[in-house]
């Protein structure tokens, strides 16, 4: 075959692939998942939810090609408010810098932090049936002050400062230590308050009374108080806006080496890796699930 025909040949092969797919690739969304109790641990064998264990994901997420956005979707009861910060706000830097919107939508419950994350959002979706808010900070613990005394036990604690040992849970509760808390605790509730008036803002329609309580709502609940912006599932609420062509691109957060090697078989339970696994699921059983 000669040059010319050789020619002639190449362009009819060109001619009928869909050139349009190389000019006009489809629209990609990015899925980040923001599953579970937030902070550093959640349980024998399980990876919590914070900002080491998902920066990486994260980072390659919004990196990825033809993005248009990015979709957050919570499931989540909360958990550490530093991480929940921590994580919201390394998103919302991303999708500044990057210039996309960021769209949040709530599965079985965004409460707490997992609401705090949600609101990095520049809108927030959820299910009719979602529990959502719960805004406010809460701790739990135990008291152990008589077990010790009962099996002959003796406490011994080496501290300076008045206030290194508060709240033991081995010696009696007192009343300046729980004061103290509940200062610590108005703080962080402060913090929440204003991250959620910055991000919300005059999309609120219930007073601040009535929003920051603590109370929780189902979504169509949520929606009325303004927590929310809609009814929406994730994939239908992002083909609606960018087309039935439109990608997901999910990320992809990688377990740490130890919760890999435990999930292969059995392993020998630590306490404390029970007690946190109580204290997890204490969280999740708070909004029935």
């Amino acid at each position: 075959m000669n040059i010319d025909g050789i020619k002639n040949a190449l362009g009819d092969v060109l001619t009928k692939l869909p050139i349009e797919r190389f000019r006009d690739p489809p629209p990609v969304v990015g899925v980040l998942r923001l599953d579970g109790v937030i902070g550093r641990s959640a349980g024998p064998g399980r990876q919590g939810l914070s900002l080491a264990s998902h920066e990486r994901a994260i980072a390659k997420l919004f990196e990825r090609k033809n993005l248009k956005a990015v979709a957050l979707v919570i499931n989540s009861p909360g958990g550490s408010p530093v991480q929940s910060a921590l994580i919201a706000q390394r998103i919302r830097d991303l999708a500044a810098e990057k210039e996309l919107p960021l769209v949040s939508f709530c599965e079985d419950v965004a409460a707490s932090g997992g609401y705090w994350l949600a609101c990095a959002g520049d809108e927030i979706f959820a299910d009719a049936n979602s529990i959502v808010g719960s805004i406010g900070v809460i701790s739990a613990g135990f008291g152990f002050p008589d077990l010790i005394e009962r099996f002959g036990i003796e406490r011994r604690v080496y501290a300076t400062g008045q206030r290194k040992g508060m709240l033991d849970p081995f010696q009696d509760e007192k009343s300046e230590d729980v004061d103290r808390l509940h200062e610590l605790h108005e703080d962080i509730f402060e913090n929440f308050k204003t991250h959620v008036r910055d991000r919300r803002g005059d999309r609120l329609k219930a007073a601040e009374d009535t929003l920051f309580t603590g109370d929780i709502w189902t979504g169509n609940q949520a929606l009325e108080v303004g927590l929310i912006d809609g009814l929406a599932e994730m994939r239908s609420e992002m083909r609606r806006r960018y087309g039935d062509k439109v990608k997901f691109q999910r990320a992809e957060v990688r377990r740490g080496l130890l919760s890999r090697l435990r999930g292969g078989g059995m392993s020998a339970i630590d306490p404390a890796e029970l007690v946190s696994a109580l204290d997890d699921w204490a969280l999740w059983k708070r909004y029935g699930l």
